[in-house]
């Protein structure tokens, strides 16, 4: 945004925004999961990468599944004052 008299850059954050940015993420978090899927379908599944990447499409899968009751819990927190 415009600041009178100033050459920096001003930003201002819209009221919900980390509540929106990190929903729009879950299609990043789906993305790894599925990278990481067929990460372990090239490397093999009895190798170390396939074990590591089982892990991460684990944690990715994880995080798909919460991360939507997560920001309403966070929204509904706000909503009571907390």
């Amino acid at each position: 945004v415009p600041a009178p008299g100033s050459r920096r850059e001003h930003y201002r954050v819209r009221e919900g925004a980390w509540a929106t940015l990190m929903s729009m993420q879950n299609g990043m978090v789906q993305l790894m999961f599925e990278v990481a899927d067929k990460g372990i379908a090239a490397a093999g599944p009895d190798s170390l990468a396939a074990r590591r990447l089982e892990e991460m499409r684990d944690f990715y899968g994880f995080m798909f599944r919460e991360l939507p009751a997560l920001v309403e819990r966070w929204r509904a927190e706000r909503k009571s004052g907390r």
